[in-house]
């Protein structure tokens, strides 16, 4: 090869697009440092998969494919089934991350599908693309750690939001669905939550729709919220 294609590969030099020493070590080394910075955002807030799962399922995404690549140039095998396999490993792992909670949310799905995705970054490390490696990281760095503010913005102007709803006697529910469609809501769903059988307390997970021209138009979901909290048979509410 007269060019080398990619950006920084360019800079570094042609020793960083063949397999050498060199080149595995510093994709390796890349590999550890921006698995490490993915895994550091979650596991700062605390979610599932965290600072060591991410390094070790990118790191292993670049190995598998240096190793693809030797084999390739070794035995002329153009089936890259270690990468292969490797994407589906880190789907399964992925997919063990999720759980519902007690309010029958399904929780931890962007760090699942981040896990994934860190995996599918590590191949392309291993393979020598920097550039794209480097593109690709920068931008899901950006959407899990930036992304949720515009996110939340987003869904406490929408016209569709659910709540989690604990009342202190099951009674209360036909009042609170009488205040609900006064305020110029509709119920789309009512949801008994099992997880609180035996606590005392009435708890519901609710699909609300915003049909009032008035509250689509002024209101957050927040606001709304904090209006229900206020009535007398309400122990507590909050959206999910």
């Amino acid at each position: 090869m007269n060019t080398i294609a990619d950006p920084i590969a360019a800079l570094l030099g042609e020793w960083s697009i063949g397999l050498n020493v060199g080149s595995i070590i510093l994709r390796l080394a890349a590999s550890l440092l921006l698995s490490a910075i993915l895994g550091w955002e979650r596991s700062s807030k605390r979610h599932s998969a965290g600072f060591r799962t991410f390094i070790v399922v990118t790191l292993s995404g670049t190995l598998v494919m240096i190793l693809d690549i030797y084999i390739e140039m070794m035995y002329h095998n153009h089936w890259f089934l270690l990468s292969a396999a490797a994407v589906v490993s880190a789907a399964r792992i992925a997919t063990r991350t999720l759980f519902f909670s007690s309010r029958n949310q399904i929780m931890g799905l962007t760090t699942s599908v981040a896990l994934w995705a860190s995996c599918i970054i590590g191949m392309a490390l291993g393979a020598g693309l920097y550039t794209i490696t480097l593109g690709a990281f920068l931008i899901l760095l950006f959407c899990l750690s930036h992304l949720p503010i515009l996110e939340f913005y987003l869904k406490n102007r929408s016209n569709h939001f659910e709540i989690h709803l604990e009342l202190k006697n099951s009674l209360n529910l036909q009042n609170f669905v009488t205040t609900i469609r006064k305020l110029g809501l509709r119920i789309d769903a009512i949801e008994m939550n099992p997880a609180y059988a035996n606590s005392g307390l009435s708890v519901y997970s609710i699909a609300i729709s915003i049909s009032s021209n008035e509250l689509k138009q002024y209101k957050t979901h927040k606001e709304i919220i904090e209006a229900l909290r206020t009535l007398d048979y309400v122990y507590h509410i909050e959206e999910i």
